[in-house]
């Protein structure tokens, strides 16, 4: 029993120690790729590139609504400055969830627009997309994979070790550590999906936007309070 005691103590002792390095650690380490990737791969080579939209004019046509009926210009400078200011501010982790909603869009847009296949009648084919090259089917592994990294910093924040955690303790906000298990958390939830997928699968979409409108009903008319 002593052994197994010990061994308990020294487990509970281990994770305490994951736990707290969690607040910080984690976040960081995406926080650190997600610059790269966004400033160094692609918001900078655009910019070296030249803001003139010439490589985007070649794809206008397959940009989702409205980003089709904007000039190829704008929609280069927007994506270039969006992924290099947005690229900054996940690194020092400031306004880290407006920089992770921005870079989703950005991505998601540019998913539609070159990554997603033209064309697909089931989840096996489009899976056949689920690839790095484009052979056909598309290629939507990467940007895929860098939505999924985006969503803990827009769902937790940047961690502790960031501006917005300092600013936050400049102001001695309470309520900014609070967590609200409720329908309303369903509902943002909802449009976040929404917002992923109505570029892409509009009709997951919709119904994430109708699930969100019920959740905030239910949170804020049904349920008493």
């Amino acid at each position: 029993m002593k052994i197994l005691s010990n061994s308990l103590n020294l487990w509970t002792a281990t994770t305490s120690r994951l736990n707290a390095a969690g607040t910080f650690l984690p976040q960081l380490f995406l926080r650190l790729i997600l610059f790269w990737e966004f400033f160094w791969d692609a918001g900078l080579k655009k910019y070296k590139a030249g803001a003139d939209g010439n490589w985007f004019a070649t794809i206008q046509d397959s940009f989702p609504i409205p980003f089709n009926s904007f000039s190829s210009s704008f929609n280069w400078n927007m994506a270039m400055w969006g992924e290099i200011i947005g690229a900054f501010l996940i690194l020092f982790g400031l306004f880290t969830r407006f920089a992770a909603f921005s870079l989703i869009v950005i991505t998601v847009v540019a998913t539609s627009a070159v990554h997603w296949p033209e064309s697909w009648d089931s989840l096996g084919e489009l899976w056949q997309g689920y690839v790095v090259t484009n052979k056909g089917e598309g290629n939507f592994k990467l940007p895929l994979l860098y939505v999924v990294m985006l969503f803990p910093l827009l769902f937790s924040g940047a961690g502790k070790l960031s501006l917005d955690n300092l600013l936050s303790n400049i102001k001695n906000n309470q309520n900014i550590g609070e967590k609200n298990y409720d329908f309303a958390m369903w509902g943002l939830i909802g449009l976040v999906i929404c917002a992923v997928f109505i570029f892409l699968i509009p009709s997951i979409a919709i119904a994430s936007l109708v699930f969100s409108a019920l959740m905030f009903l239910l949170n804020f008319y049904l349920i008493p309070r």
